[in-house]
């Protein structure tokens, strides 16, 4: 299961989390990865320290990885890099826009000199246009393509509670990248791949931008609740904790009233007799169904809700998710240590993988260059 891409060799300047998220699914997947760190190391991995000194984000981006660590400002170092990408199957970087041609590595060069070579270039804004030339961070872009302005509730827009914009980078280049290897198989060529960060998460903007453009609707920040399904939301136990449940169809909605609300005069109201009544109504609606909920803890209201057939979800937290029955882990070694973390959301033949180990900075220098037959450089050794 973990040598499906043995055999392939990436190389990777890379930096925080796009690009390390593709790099780090491909070393998953056996490709053997170079990660090529600065002389003071990928800042991501100083993000935070909460893994037993370690960075939750490098951990998790990480694993499987070799660390290179290469000084580019330094000439020497840019001609071992070189030498490293000419044994390569795919180049993949995201350094700051312009950054990797005036250190002389332009993509086209290197796809007109190495005509198998797979390249990829992780931008915030892609390769022209007027913002072609500015930084990008994952929660600028949230922002910038109107993915806050639809999150949040009537009090104002909020954040995704994770780099959405950079995970959704990293699976439009992961997804690009193994296009072009199964086409590299037939025609024998390479490819170059550019994307962005925000035409990444734009895309994912398809359904609001069609509504809008075609529809004249300007989505609203419905929070937890659903802008035109009701009951559709969330709604507070008499433990303090939340669960949301949603209905899809007439017949959910009457055995919500008879087996989880225990009221089944409510289905034929006349102000909830249908989901358009329901919606015009959902003030009152809402009244009763969260006085009911508020009589029953979270518990005993999802047993009610999954006796009725009703689709629901816990308002979880991080304890609850730590403790979820479904969840699947996976143990990853470290270099302070091994990390249990999530696994990936998927099984090989009813298995999971086994994972490499989250490399130290520079921790591999020494070794890969000599393999290469490339000197060692003054960065691996201060």
């Amino acid at each position: 299961m973990n040598d499906d891409l043995a055999g392939v060799l990436v190389v990777s300047v890379e930096q925080a989390v796009a690009a390390p998220y593709v790099s780090g699914r491909l070393a998953d997947a056996g490709a053997r990865v170079l990660k090529i760190e600065r002389p003071e190391g990928d800042f991501a991995r100083g993000y935070d320290s909460f893994v037993h000194g370690e960075s939750a984000y490098f951990v998790w981006l990480n694993r499987g990885k070799e660390s290179v660590r290469l000084d580019l400002k330094n000439a020497e170092d840019r001609e071992r890099l070189a030498g490293l990408i000419g044994k390569a199957d795919i180049f993949i970087q995201n350094l700051a826009p312009g950054v990797i041609s005036r250190l002389g590595f332009d993509p086209d060069e290197l796809r007109a000199r190495y005509p198998r070579l797979i390249t990829c270039s992780i931008s915030g804004y892609g390769d022209d246009g007027p913002l072609a030339h500015l930084k990008a961070y994952d929660l600028l872009m949230q922002a910038e393509t109107g993915l806050s302005s639809v999150t949040g509730n009537e009090h104002g827009p909020a954040r995704v509670g994770v780099s959405v914009c950079d995970i959704a980078a990293g699976m439009t280049a992961l997804s690009s990248i193994m296009q072009a290897l199964y086409a590299r198989e037939r025609t024998g060529h390479g490819r170059h791949i550019s994307l962005s960060l925000f035409h990444a998460l734009s895309d994912w903007m398809n359904v609001p931008y069609l509504q809008y453009v075609y529809g004249g609707l300007t989505p609203p920040r419905n929070g937890l609740s659903h802008p035109t399904i009701a009951p559709y939301g969330v709604y507070e136990c008499s433990d303090g904790r939340a669960i949301l449940f949603s209905i899809q169809n007439e017949r959910e909605w009457v055995n919500l009233c008879a087996k989880a609300l225990e009221q089944p005069e409510l289905a034929t109201d006349e102000r909830f007799s249908s989901n358009n009544r329901r919606v015009a109504n959902r003030p009152a609606l809402e009244a009763i169904i969260q006085e009911i909920f508020a009589r029953h803890d979270r518990d005993e209201m999802a047993a009610r809700l999954e006796a009725a057939q009703i689709a629901y979800g816990r308002l979880s937290d991080m304890e609850d998710l730590k403790n979820h029955a479904q969840n699947r882990t996976v143990t990853v070694d470290t270099p302070t240590g091994p990390v249990t973390m999530l696994a990936p959301g998927f099984l090989i033949d009813n298995a999971l993988p086994e994972f490499g180990k989250v490399p130290a900075l520079g921790e591999d220098t020494e070794r890969v260059l000599a393999e290469f037959g490339l000197a060692e450089p003054a960065s691996a050794k201060g």
